[in-house]
């Protein structure tokens, strides 16, 4: 990954999670994560991943930021001061998901 993606996606990251607490209203109880984000190398597409807790939340939250998503790249893009910008996609974290299991494993074992 070059320097320059890398910064973007920093950059993405912070303006969104900027976004996110400001700009965005979430129902009560979530807690709403941009874990990472990963643009392609012409800065065309930015995957950006969330997690999401509790876990059974996640697919209503996904439903909210569809149904936003053009707000939420208007916002974003007059935060940046680049050309290309890139288009968000968003994607659920599954990374979380199975650290969790590991650790819950790790837990088991301990107590065995």
């Amino acid at each position: 990954m070059s320097e320059r993606v890398r910064r973007v996606n920093d950059l993405i990251q912070e303006e969104l999670g900027k976004i996110f607490l400001k700009e965005i209203d979430l129902p009560r109880n979530i807690l709403v994560t941009i874990t990472r984000v990963e643009t392609v190398s012409n800065l065309s597409v930015a995957k950006v991943f969330i997690s999401v807790i509790p876990d059974n939340q996640s697919e209503r939250v996904f439903k909210i930021l569809n149904r936003i998503i053009y707000h939420i790249q208007q916002l974003l893009n007059k935060c940046l001061n680049m050309r290309p910008i890139p288009k968000i996609v968003f994607h659920r974290e599954d990374k979380t998901v199975q650290a969790a299991g590991v650790e819950q494993i790790l837990e088991q074992l301990k107590k065995d």
